[in-house]
């Protein structure tokens, strides 16, 4: 997707710090994903591979870091307890689906962890998709199809778009969000072939379809099911699945660098 006419293109530098859904295992950490961008850090979810944050992060670093959370199942905010660990300079903006303020307050708190108000950085709170406009880029929030509200997401970065699925079946918000997108990331919580319609996650080829239809440049598959996907080689099943539908997709895991 090209840039509008006068609009600064930066690369932008992604690492998956977490790829695993579930749970934590040999393959890797749970769910979360860093974008870096010479304005601002973003982070995609807050599972365990959250903690991995500091690796990546100077101390000394003073852009803003705003952490979008698509829902409140476990594997997605558990890492929100390793927050006390960082120092962000510049201040830390969690943002969640409409309602999300109460479930935070609750989950960010005692008796579970340091409440948000007492980390050592300044931290806000943002309801999407009704206060998007406070953010300083442009973001799309739309409701997937999952047990439960869970918002994907579409950013426009530094000239760059990149959109984010997360625990999802097929649906026409996934292919709106992604439409066009310089990078995809996608949730492949099944293996190919598998469905449900009671817990909808995507198989890798619908993953596939997905970035196909939306005409995405490039397609991630992250948050692999643990049980399901217990060793890294069935990840590259799971790619070769995907490129069936579409090419250039790819199976991330944990520590893994790209840029877009």
């Amino acid at each position: 997707m090209s840039p509008p006419v006068g609009m600064e293109t930066h690369r932008l530098e992604l690492r998956f710090l977490g790829t695993n859904g579930w749970y934590d295992s040999e393959t890797g950490n749970t769910v979360c994903t860093l974008i870096s961008t010479p304005e601002a850090v973003i982070l995609l979810d807050a599972g365990n591979g959250l903690a991995k944050l500091d690796r990546h992060l100077p101390a000394d670093d003073a852009r803003p870091v705003f952490l979008l959370l698509s829902h409140f199942h476990l594997d997605h905010v558990v890492g929100l307890h390793t927050l006390t660990k960082f120092s962000l300079n510049g201040g830390l903006t969690v943002c969640c689906p409409t309602g999300g303020r109460a479930v935070l307050r609750t989950l960010v708190n005692a008796p579970f962890t340091l409440p948000l108000d007492g980390l050592p950085y300044p931290v806000r709170l943002c309801e999407l998709p009704g206060e998007a406009s406070r953010l300083p880029f442009p973001v799309r929030a739309l409701p997937l199809r999952h047990a439960g509200l869970t918002l994907g997401y579409r950013l426009d970065l530094s000239g760059r778009v990149v959109a984010y699925c997360p625990d999802t079946g097929y649906c026409e918000n996934a292919v709106t969000l992604a439409r066009g997108a310089d990078l995809l990331i996608t949730e492949c919580a099944f293996k190919p072939g598998q469905s449900s319609e009671s817990w909808p996650h995507l198989n890798p080829e619908t993953a596939g379809r997905i970035a196909r239809e939306a005409g995405a440049r490039r397609l991630a598959l992250t948050h692999f099911d643990a049980r399901t996907y217990p060793s890294l080689p069935e990840r590259s099943e799971a790619e070769a699945a995907a490129r069936t539908e579409f090419p250039a997709a790819f199976a991330a895991f944990d520590d893994l660098r790209i840029e877009c």
